[in-house]
């Protein structure tokens, strides 16, 4: 999808749907932390599945990424401990219907290239995600 066509998505009457504004939204980002990367890594990587969540939320529910717009774009971030970690939270988060992306590092600076870096969930309701990640300690 180009610029333009997420920028008309995002302005366009919205159909009505099943989200509400009362609904808690939140996107969560969970962070390899096998890979020991430094904190300007952290935080690259992580804006990296934000802004590629954002998008693809766009893409997939415009209905749902306005209403996470509109209720404050919640976003927090939790310790996975591996990239199988990552994966199976991944997989439960697809059985759940939950939006999942995965952020691969190129390798030009810390880690290897290819490295799981960054899962991002959402966004979606609190409840939906809690389920999942509920018991992964804040960054």
């Amino acid at each position: 999808m180009g610029l333009r066509s997420f920028i008309h998505r995002l302005t366009a009457p919205k159909p009505p749907g099943s989200i509400s504004l009362d609904d808690k939204l939140k996107m969560v980002f969970v962070v390899n932390h096998e890979l020991k990367m430094g904190k300007g890594k952290i935080a690259a990587q992580v804006a990296h599945a934000a802004v590629k969540a954002t998008l693809a939320c766009g893409e997939k529910d415009p209905s749902l990424l306005d209403a996470w717009f509109k209720t404050g774009q919640k976003k927090i971030c939790v310790k996975g401990d591996s990239a199988k970690h990552l994966d199976e939270l991944s997989n439960q988060a697809k059985k759940g219907g939950i939006l999942s992306n995965k952020i691969h590092d190129a390798g030009h600076t810390q880690i290897p290239a290819g490295s799981f870096t960054v899962l991002a969930l959402g966004p979606c309701r609190d409840e939906e995600v809690e389920t999942i990640t509920g018991d992964l300690k804040l960054l």
